[in-house]
């Protein structure tokens, strides 16, 4: 029953209903933990205007909280999720999960996140990444540009256990790898792989934590590993036309 509610809250299209066809904002799990740290919650909310992407809230040592892409916008979401503490940022990873970037900072009284590439989808913003070199935006938080899926992708890297990788790559159960989305690749495949080589010998984290598709959690050596291996697939592949339905979820 818990499943179905969550499925329920998190669904962006409300085809999840519970039995009686209402949402219980009593049975809302969130902002959900990940694990038993807490430190990054799952938001829920999937919205339409963000093709219904996972959003998160990374917990600071301070109290503070970071918010990585959006849950759909409402005043009283953006109460749920600030109850915990304080949002100083909200980190968008590309132009597809802009939507909602700038109400959410205004109503944190936080700063708005993108890079120079996507800056068009949030003209406004506070803070704008440039170039492809790592940039540390807080203690223990590193941007990672990672052009390919859109121009102005980021990753988000946090503590070296977390990495929030917008629509760059995620966990297939259909192959039970780290895959990209080779079909849904607005930008360039090869721009890709470059930011896959560029990285691969870099990136060390446990929790993969994608805007669609699964999350993981697997050892760092293991995560490093994959990588290396989707860097050179990725490699082989060319450009062809946009096919949703051709994702290995």
């Amino acid at each position: 029953a818990e499943r179905l509610h969550a499925a329920a809250h998190a669904c962006p299209t409300r085809s999840v209903r519970p039995p009686g066809g209402r949402l219980d904002p009593a049975r809302d799990p969130f902002p959900m933990a990940l694990d038993d740290t807490g430190t990054v919650q799952l938001c829920g909310h999937n919205s339409p205007h963000t093709a219904g992407a996972n959003s998160y809230l990374l917990r600071r040592p301070d109290g503070t909280s970071m918010m990585v892409d959006t849950p759909r916008w409402s005043p009283a979401l953006a109460a749920r999720n600030e109850a915990p503490g304080p949002v100083t940022d909200v980190l968008l990873t590309h132009r597809d999960h802009a939507a909602h970037g700038r109400r959410y900072a205004d109503r944190f009284g936080a700063r708005l996140w993108i890079h120079e590439g996507d800056l068009d989808a949030a003209p406004d913003a506070d803070r704008v990444l440039r170039g492809t070199g790592p940039a540390e935006i807080a203690e223990g938080v590193v941007a990672l540009p990672f052009p390919g899926h859109t121009r102005g992708s980021v990753l988000y890297l946090a503590d070296e256990r977390y990495c929030f990788s917008g629509d760059s790559f995620y966990w297939s159960r259909t192959t039970a790898d780290i895959e990209v989305a080779e079909s849904i690749t607005w930008y360039s495949v090869r721009e890709l792989a470059a930011s896959l080589t560029r990285a691969a010998g870099r990136l060390r984290f446990e929790w993969l934590l994608p805007g669609h598709g699964d999350r993981r959690r697997l050892p760092p050596d293991d995560m490093a590993a994959r990588i290396r291996r989707l860097a050179a697939r990725t490699h082989a592949l060319r450009p062809r036309p946009v096919d949703f339905k051709a994702v290995r979820w």
